[in-house]
């Protein structure tokens, strides 16, 4: 008999096939049909079953919006909910964008076409940082080896393909050329001659280019202490002869900082050859490619229709989203947090709630006794990783507080002459500088990392706490009334996915208090270093349609994925419930339809595997899988028992 060993499964696991077994493709056999009724939605490069949760969580709240805006109902008394419904009127009205055409960005345009030189540049750093309109930016954010403290971190602004694997490639001119006809269109129709529009586009893709060059990978930005660099802020003030760095961290206050942290030093270490009169119209032309490129897409749909050709080529979309979702996405985007205090408190409910945080408590538990019986961890490092889980927070379903800066948020409404854009940019920029104003405050913990209507959950290494969001409780993570084993398949082993980043590559490096801090024997960490190699050699290569995983740059997550399996499995041993269910279940969660281009996109710099492959490569892991379909050798989902990688 030939020993089979696939990785993912047989067939291509993103086109349906509603005959296939459970036992030669978990996430197809449980799928299919799935696929087959929910293409991608307009202006969207794919869907799945998050996208489902977050849908139906729409459907509720734009409902609510409409009523509150006409009047039908009054508006709930959840502090600075007013400002969202003022947001989202001003936000839901194409007529008057189409009205205003470009008029809403001309005053920085112009602004921006008028510098001519370096010293133009120095002179109003200020601005350009609060409009995101530098190749670099600054956050205030918990230092890593003192979690208690905060300082600057130093970033890199985006490239326009996204990651440097897209270039360099025989891909890398076509799409680059794509951009630069796209953003020539753009500030014509704004107003720019077409000669002159024509130099900025093509300066700003130079620079960019030549940005691609000194940028690190994703893949390497994906092991944490590769973005770790910290400086004194006079070093770091020193790094540029040519952009005032010093006279930037004065103005905005950023001076009183301990320490500054720099997540790439190799870029900002060629900033002089980057950054010079010689090269300013490089510079110049990439200020004035990235603004119209970023503001186009609070402006008409005429102008996000003109958006679309890189969207079309990196993503493959080819159609703008409904005007409704358009003005929810956006008002979500600004006033995530307040509406998502209102969405808990109106749709979770406190049973939906408690059930949940039972489950969780439960998988910390589960948990808990996983490490007791680890048979390859010290009694010394097994110590220390029980005291990070007893101190694991918990954030569950919506925070009792949210930031500050929504208290000085300020909506302008039509009537007053605001517009979409401007009320994006005068409330981004005061966001941004309450967090520039974090550097003379103590570090909140209490605060959450996402909202609750975030279709998401997260770890945080610095604060040791998982969150999940209201929005996931819901099918088919959770419901009360469901199966508990469903539970276990969908919204267990998200929990356990969680929970097991305290002890991933990344997140292992962190102790019980956010301090970036080896606990581990030598011994242990050598074993743990064999078993994360193991899964990387797992993942890595494994082929879903046309795209390859990268094991390497998809490992924490990988690892994640695996310990949230394997607990949620365990737990739902414990209390007698059926594998099938729970394996289908997981399945079902990471359905997902896309296409072919951004899953190309997401294998390339997204630090979590193709959906398919994290589902099936996950189960084909676990020994209980087997047991529950009754897989064989020759079956697709086989994998040799020396083949399973068992992290946590």
């Amino acid at each position: 008999m030939i020993n089979f060993n696939i990785r993912g499964g047989f067939g291509d696991s993103t086109k349906p096939d509603v005959n296939i077994r459970e036992q030669d493709n978990l996430y197809l056999a449980v799928n299919s049909k799935w696929l087959q009724e929910n293409p991608f939605p307009a202006g969207q490069p794919w869907i799945s079953s998050f996208d489902i949760a977050d849908k139906q969580t729409r459907k509720y709240l734009l409902k609510d919006f409409a009523a509150f805006v006409v009047g039908k109902r009054p508006v709930p008394k959840v502090k600075n909910f007013s400002k969202a419904v003022e947001f989202y009127h001003v936000a839901e009205d194409e007529e008057k964008r189409a009205a205003d055409g470009a008029a809403p960005i001309k005053e920085d345009l112009i602004f921006l076409t008028g510098l001519d030189n370096l010293a133009d540049i120095n002179k109003n750093l200020m601005n350009l940082l609060l409009a995101d309109n530098l190749p670099f930016k600054f956050e205030v954010e918990p230092d890593f080896k003192d979690a208690q403290l905060n300082i600057v971190t130093f970033y890199r602004q985006n490239l326009i393909l996204s990651d440097t694997s897209y270039y360099g490639n025989e891909k890398t001119a076509n799409l680059l050329d794509v951009w630069q006809k796209q953003t020539v269109n753009l500030l014509v129709m704004s107003g720019v001659q077409q000669d002159e529009a024509e130099q900025y586009a093509a300066g700003a893709v130079t620079l960019d280019q030549r940005l691609a060059q000194v940028y690190q990978s994703a893949e390497y930005n994906s092991e944490i202490e590769n973005i770790y660099h910290p400086m004194s802020v006079t070093e770091f003030e020193s790094q540029s002869k040519n952009i005032n760095l010093a006279a930037l961290l004065k103005e905005t206050g950023l001076e009183a900082a301990k320490k500054v942290n720099v997540t790439e030093p190799g870029y900002l270490d060629k900033f002089d050859e980057l950054f010079n009169e010689e090269h300013f119209a490089e510079l110049k032309g990439w200020l004035i490619g990235y603004f119209i490129n970023q503001a186009a897409g609070y402006l008409s749909r005429k102008f996000r229709k003109a958006q679309l050709p890189l969207r079309k080529a990196m993503y493959g979309v080819d159609s703008l989203d409904e005007d409704e979702r358009f003005a929810y996405d956006e008002t979500v985007r600004l006033f995530g947090d307040v509406i998502g205090q209102y969405y808990g408190e109106k749709y979770l409910g406190a049973e939906a709630k408690a059930d949940a945080t039972k489950i969780v408590k439960n998988m910390i538990a589960v948990y808990q006794n996983h490490l007791k019986k680890n048979s390859w961890l010290s009694d010394t490092t097994k110590k220390k990783a029980l005291k990070k889980l007893d101190t694991l927070v918990l954030k569950i379903g919506y925070p009792e507080h949210v930031q500050r800066f929504y208290d000085e948020f300020k909506v302008t409404p039509a009537t007053e002459g605001g517009s979409l854009y401007s009320n994006v940019k005068a409330n981004s920029q005061i966001k941004l500088k309450d967090n520039f104003a974090d550097i003379n405050r103590p570090v909140d913990q209490s605060l959450w990392m996402m909202s609750a209507v975030e279709p998401n959950a997260c770890y945080n290494p610095q604060s040791n706490d998982i969150t999940f969001p209201a929005l996931l409780l819901q099918k088919p993570f959770y419901d009360l009334h469901q199966d508990r084993a469903a539970n276990y398949g969908g919204f267990g082993t998200v929990v356990g996915h969680e929970i097991s980043h305290a002890f991933d590559n990344n997140g292992s490096q962190f102790d019980e208090l956010g301090n970036m801090k080896n606990w581990w024997t030598d011994e242990d960490q050598a074993e743990f270093n064999k078993r994360i190699k193991a899964e990387i050699k797992l993942f890595d290569g494994v082929e879903v349609g046309t795209s390859k995983i990268n094991g390497k740059l998809t490992v924490s997550e990988n690892i994640g994925d695996q310990g949230g399996l394997t607990v949620a499995v365990a737990a739902n041993k414990h209390e007698g419930g059926d594998a099938k269910t729970l394996f289908e279940n997981y399945a079902r969660i990471w359905a997902t339809n896309a296409k072919p281009e951004f899953w190309q996109l997401i294998a390339a710099s997204d630090v979590h595997a193709l959906s398919q492959a994290r589902a099936n490569v996950q189960a084909q892991c676990q020994d209980e899988f087997y047991q529950a379909f009754n897989v064989k050798e020759g079956d697709g989902m086989w994998l040799d028992p020396d083949k399973r990688v068992q992290v946590w």
